[in-house]
Formats: structure tokens, C-alpha cells, sequence
């Protein structure tokens, strides 16, 4: 019989396994939850656990019971206050009163109070997210090895014993070992069972048979069960893992017309993106791009905190983006994303030749790029010269934001797994 033990460290009054089996089974109420929850809590912070609340009427375990009224005997084990024909009196209902009124009757359940750890909100974050049209175009460069089985080993430590292998190596030894011994005894049984019908059963001829018998059985009984020789154990080696490799360029505007609030809700949309990158894709590198009249490549924290401002100059922003992808990205090797934010505000001389860059030089070497416009007002002029690269091209990608609150929708949007 099978016996699987799991030994994976759990926290005090955890259970790792019970946790994924509740979270399996309630997924879609948690996911509610947390969906909920995101509302109600900042991005910056999205990277922390989460205390979510589930009512108890969706935690209950269908059930058969009678219902009210009729007439049936029951049997009560060990019962001492009544005799057969009492009568007993119907229970009260279990529905909670309502209203503001104090009651001495009914009961019921608080909402089932659960607590997901990050990864687990995480995960569940990003359950249905995936960067689009990922192909592998070449394995990656950057060595990334795996442990796979390659057959069995003479030697190696006790965990790693198959025990298997080791008892059929063991039986078959001891088989072949003791095939000859058992002939000959075979042999000498016959034969002594052919002297044993004559009168003189203390011949030496018996008695030497006889001896003969005693030291064969003695050899097969001598044969190791279980030798040395018999262990074996399970082969694991080193092996070159298959990945891929990309990389996803973050472009956003920090000119002057983009306020305190624009430049807020465009933090928080490319700190979403970043985790969710990361949450996804361990092999994959993010260039962060800040522009106003001219573009630079910046870390993530001066892309998020630097107080650098001015006019505004898109293009800049994508010869940038050109020559990177043409001094690093190879576009045979490497798959190549891009989300710009912007307000939409460019100077109007420059939005038609980012209209040409994107035709000619970004969009044939990459396999998505998503634009978010942030605009509390009507679409600007950088909006009208994408149109047609969004007709033209279909892994280009327009969403505008209004609000703060709109950022997990239109992210959902953009980054949406495709179906199969």
C-alpha cells in the first residue's frame, strides 16, 4: 500500500495541504474576496497578504435532514430522559433574528474570516493574467538547469533507495544463486528416494546422499536475503532547461502637464505590471524609460521617485526604445514587450513621426505593446496618431484611464490570457 507523507514546513496551526484544498473548493467566493479587497487597499501595497471575509451560508457542507412536521420514530443511544411514546418537543429555529429589537431566541454564525498569505493573494491576483503571444523564438543563453531521473546507481544516500529496483535486483540474485543448489538437491532427493524402498537404509550410499542434502540446504539457506551488492538507487542528474527569454520596456511620461494625480495613477499601473511580471516570469528583464523633452533609461527607483520634469517629447521616449532593442535585444532571440503611459498631451509637430517610429521600427520586433492614456478630459493628439497603428497592427493596444479606480480593469484588459 502507497503511504505518501508531507513533509513540507507548515506555521504554527497551519496545514499547508488543507489550505490549497480550501482554496480550491471556495476559489471562486475567495477570488470575490479579493477582488473586493483590491478596491479598498492601495497598489503600492498590493504585495502584502490579505484578511478576507466569506459568509458562513457558502461554507456549509450540503446535508439530507427531515423537515418540520410529520410524524416518526427516532432512536436516541444512550438516552435517559424519555421512555418509548413521550413526545418531544419541536426545536427551535436556528435562523438569527433580525432587527434592532434585543432577542432571547435563535443563533447563527459570524462570516467565515480567512487569511491568505502573499503568494496566495498573488496568485490569486493573477490567476487569469498572462502576457500575450509569448513565443519561444530560442532557448535561452542564460544556463538554467534541472533535475531529471537518468536510470539507477550502485551508491548514493538513503533517502534517494528505490526500493523497487533494490528488491528486484535482491530476488533476482537470490534466484540464480540458488538455481544450481536446487537441481542437485532435486537430484539427491530423487535418488534417495529411490534407495529409500531398499532393505539396507544404512548403506553408505544413503548415508552420503543424506549428508549431501543437508549441506545443499545449508548453501540455499545461506544466500543473503539482501546484499549489498542489491541496493540501488535513484539517479538524478543535471540537466539544460528550456526557457524564454524577454524583456518588457516601461515608458512613461513625466512632462510637466502630467500633475501630481496623473503621474500617481501612472506609478501605480506600471507597480502593477511590475509585480505581475515578476509574479510570472523568472527570466525576464524590465527597462524602465522616463521622457519629457528628452528620454533616458532610469532604475526602478528614480522611474518611480525622481521630481525630473519639462516639456513634452514622445519620440524621444521611442528612439530610445529602438535603440536599446537594436544594441541589446536581438529580435531573434529575445521576445520584446512594451506599455507607455501617458496623458496624451505631445507637442503636435512630434506625435506623427512617433506614428512612423512605431510603424517602422517598433512594431514589426515586438509581440505586444499596450498604451494607457491617462485623461480626465478628451483624447489628446497622441491618441488620434495611434489610432491607425492600432488598425494596423494587432498586437497594439489602447486603453485610456480615468481614475485611480480603473487601473485593475484596464490592466485586465491589456494583459488578459488568450484563450486556447
Amino acid at each position: 500500500m502507497t503511504q505518501i507523507i508531507d513533509r513540507r514546513l507548515n506555521g504554527k496551526h497551519k496545514s499547508a495541504v488543507n489550505r490549497q484544498r480550501f482554496i480550491r473548493r471556495f476559489k471562486r467566493l475567495i477570488k470575490e474576496a479579493v477582488n473586493h479587497a483590491i478596491n479598498n487597499r492601495s497598489i503600492t501595497d498590493i504585495e502584502t497578504g490579505e484578511k478576507i471575509s466569506i459568509p458562513s451560508k457558502d461554507t456549509k457542507e450540503p446535508s439530507l435532514k427531515h423537515g418540520n412536521g410529520g410524524v416518526r420514530e427516532s432512536i436516541h443511544p444512550g438516552n435517559r430522559e424519555f421512555l418509548k411514546g413521550d413526545h418531544v418537543q419541536r426545536p427551535l429555529p436556528t435562523n438569527q433574528t433580525t432587527g434592532s429589537k434585543a432577542s432571547n431566541k435563535g443563533e447563527g454564525l459570524d462570516d467565515f474570516i480567512f487569511e491568505l498569505s502573499k503568494d496566495e493573494f498573488l496568485e490569486l491576483f493573477f490567476d487569469d493574467l498572462s502576457l500575450p503571444d509569448l513565443i519561444r523564438k530560442q532557448l535561452t543563453k542564460v544556463p538554467t538547469y534541472k533535475q531529471v531521473r537518468a536510470g539507477y546507481t550502485t551508491s548514493g544516500t538513503p533517502n534517494n533507495i528505490n526500493v523497487i529496483r533494490t528488491m528486484k535486483g535482491a530476488l533476482s540474485r537470490k534466484i540464480s544463486l540458488a538455481t544450481p543448489y536446487k537441481r542437485q538437491l532435486n537430484a539427491a532427493q530423487n535418488k534417495l528416494d529411490a534407495l529409500a524402498g531398499s532393505h539396507n537404509t544404512d548403506s553408505d550410499e544413503i548415508k552420503a546422499l543424506k549428508i549431501t542434502i543437508t549441506e545443499l540446504k545449508r548453501k540455499i539457506q545461506a544466500i543473503p536475503y539482501i546484499d549489498t551488492f542489491d541496493v540501488r538507487y535513484s539517479n538524478r542528474v543535471k540537466q539544460l532547461s528550456p526557457s524564454t527569454q524577454a524583456v518588457m520596456f516601461c515608458i512613461m511620461d513625466v512632462s510637466g502637464s502630467m500633475d501630481k494625480l496623473k503621474k500617481d495613477i501612472a506609478k501605480r499601473f506600471f507597480i502593477l505590471l511590475y509585480l505581475f511580471l515578476r509574479h510570472n516570469y523568472e527570466k525576464i528583464d524590465i527597462v524602465f524609460i522616463r521622457h519629457h523633452t528628452s528620454a533616458k533609461e532610469v532604475t526602478e527607483k528614480d522611474f518611480f521617485y525622481s521630481r525630473e520634469t519639462g516639456g513634452t517629447v514622445v519620440s524621444s521616449a521611442l528612439q530610445l526604445v529602438r535603440k536599446l532593442i537594436e544594441e541589446r535585444y536581438d529580435t531573434n532571440t529575445w521576445n520584446i514587450y512594451a506599455a507607455q503611459a501617458s496623458d496624451g498631451d505631445n507637442w503636435n509637430a512630434d506625435s506623427p513621426y512617433c506614428k512612423e517610429i512605431l510603424a517602422k521600427h517598433i512594431m514589426p520586433n515586438v509581440q505586444y505593446y499596450a498604451y494607457v492614456e491617462i485623461l480626465p478630459r478628451l483624447h489628446q493628439s497622441l491618441w488620434e496618431s495611434y489610432l491607425p497603428i492600432k488598425e494596423q497592427f494587432k498586437n497594439f493596444a489602447m486603453q485610456s484611464l480615468n481614475d485611480v479606480t480603473d487601473i485593475y480593469t484596464v490592466f485586465r484588459k491589456l494583459f488578459k490570457r488568450e484563450s486556447a
